[in-house]
C-alpha cells in the first residue's frame, strides 16, 4: 500500500524495549490493518535485546509472526571497536590519534565491544581529558573514568 503521493510511510520506534504490553498490542493492531492484505506502513522497532526476549513470549506470537526481518547488532571485536571510535572522531572533525592503543584495549575490554558502552566510555574520557587539559587519552585515564564514573 502506498500513502499520499505514492509514498510508503515508515514509522521508527526507538527504545521499543520500553513499550509495555498494551502498546505492543497497539502495534499489532496497526500491522493488522485490512486483515494482512496490505500494511498501512512499514514499521521499524529499535530496541535492546530485551525487546526480542519479550517478543519470544507466547503472548506476543501474533506480533512476532508479522516481523519480516530482524537484525541484531553484534558486539565488535578489538579492531572493529578501534575503527568504530576512529570513525566517530573523524565525523566530529578530529584527524589525530586521541586514544592510545592501550586505552583502546581498555575501552574494548570494559565494553565487551558493545557500541552503546563504547560511546559512553569515550564520551566520559573525552570530557575528563578536556577538563584536565589532556590531549591524549591513555589507559590510566580510561581506568579512572571506568572506576569513578561507570562502575
Amino acid at each position: 500500500m502506498r500513502g499520499i503521493h505514492g509514498v510508503q510511510p515508515v514509522v521508527v520506534v526507538d527504545e521499543a524495549h520500553l513499550l509495555d504490553r498494551e502498546m505492543l498490542e497497539e502495534v499489532r493492531f496497526l500491522l493488522n490493518f485490512k486483515m494482512d492484505a496490505q500494511s498501512p506502513m512499514s514499521l521499524i522497532l529499535v530496541g535492546q535485546s530485551e525487546l526480542w526476549d519479550r517478543l519470544r513470549l507466547q503472548s506476543f506470537t501474533a506480533i512476532r509472526q508479522r516481523i519480516d526481518i530482524q537484525f541484531k547488532l553484534g558486539h565488535y571485536d578489538r579492531a572493529q571497536s578501534a575503527e568504530y571510535i576512529a570513525m566517530h572522531l573523524q565525523y566530529s572533525g578530529v584527524t589525530e590519534q586521541i586514544f592510545t592503543d592501550v586505552a583502546l584495549d581498555e575501552i574494548h575490554r570494559f565494553s565487551g565491544g558493545a557500541a552503546r558502552i563504547i560511546n559512553k566510555i569515550c564520551t566520559h574520557c573525552l570530557l575528563y581529558g578536556a577538563q584536565n587539559r589532556h590531549r591524549i587519552i591513555d589507559d590510566h585515564m580510561v581506568k579512572r573514568v571506568i572506576e569513578g564514573e561507570l562502575s
